[in-house]
């Protein structure tokens, strides 16, 4: 799975132009019940928000194929939990998910439409929360509220350590180029900071060792 989200990071930084359309389908698989378990999309949005920081992506495009895939996937799976109640937790499928699915279940009771925001960062509850408050008969407007909002909330922070860090290389290489002898001289002031703080905390402590012996002695 790693491999084939690097192939599909590679993909979009060369072909911009699908890039929409490929974290769209990267983010509403991850939001479908169960194969959402085995598709952490993380990792790809975060080197998208990078490339979008470094102007490869365009930010609208990424932001709505991404927001749309989410919404897409947990709708989907939102409906499969209404339409067949109970009975899609004794499904093959989720059989070997039964624990995830019981802490699920009462995490959904407990908090409501909370758990749809939550859910959303919560790695392993996160391709079951919307089958299970659909299984809970939450109503579909609300639900579909909570979705969208907390999709596009989602998309943005997953974004957001990728574009701040691209961001942030950039300034840095900025300022060595620009003012290299600016920040030379301000990281030896530093260093010379440093060392006479450590030099008189070192005396200081020396001091106090002596202290203690002779009234040791004494």
């Amino acid at each position: 799975m790693d491999s084939l989200l690097s192939s599909a990071a590679d993909f979009i930084a060369r072909h911009h132009v699908w890039a929409g359309v490929v974290l769209g389908a990267v983010t509403f698989f991850e939001s479908l019940v169960v194969i959402g378990a085995f598709v952490p999309a993380t990792g790809l949005l975060v080197a998208a928000g990078g490339l979008v920081a470094a102007g490869v992506l365009d930010p609208l495009t990424v932001i709505a194929g991404c927001v749309i895939g989410a919404v897409m996937g947990d709708a989907i799976s939102y409906w499969i939990g209404r339409r067949l109640g109970t009975g899609v937790l004794r499904q093959p499928l989720l059989l070997p998910h039964r624990r995830k699915i019981a802490w699920t279940r009462l995490y959904c009771r407990r908090y409501g439409v909370a758990s749809i925001f939550i859910g959303r960062f919560f790695g392993p509850l996160r391709a079951f929360v919307p089958v299970m408050v659909g299984v809970l008969r939450m109503r579909q407007r609300v639900f579909q509220l909570a979705n969208v909002t907390s999709a596009f909330v989602w998309v943005l922070a997953m974004l957001a350590p990728g574009y701040l860090a691209a961001k942030g290389l950039a300034q840095l290489e900025f300022m060595s180029e620009a003012h290299g002898p600016t920040l030379m001289l301000i990281a030896f002031g530093a260093l010379v900071v440093v060392a006479v703080v450590a030099m008189r905390w070192m005396k200081g402590r020396a001091a106090k060792r002596s202290a203690l012996l002779a009234a040791a002695v004494k």
